[in-house]
């Protein structure tokens, strides 16, 4: 809510045209892709889905009910999430 009309702009724009596949294929490590099923701005099929089948060792935890914003919305179950991740 904080970012200007020109950033927000810029960064859809950005994040919608840019074709990230050959970066995620070099993802050599651990990755935990974090989604919620309910998410009406970044479709997970066309997201979460193909960067787990991109990222090597890529897990995926998907929230039930959950919207675009989860780490706001579902703060708890994404920290203890990480947490689980990291201490892995």
């Amino acid at each position: 809510m904080q970012a200007g009309f020109p950033a927000a702009y810029f960064c859809i724009k950005a994040f919608s045209e840019t074709d990230m596949t050959e970066d995620l294929k070099r993802i050599d490590v651990p990755t935990l892709v974090l989604h919620g099923d309910d998410d009406q701005i970044v479709p997970m099929a066309a997201s979460a889905l193909r960067t787990v089948e991109l990222v090597k060792n890529a897990t995926l935890k998907v929230y039930a009910g959950a919207p675009h914003g989860l780490c706001t919305t579902r703060k708890d179950e994404v920290s203890a999430d990480l947490l689980r991740f990291f201490s892995a």
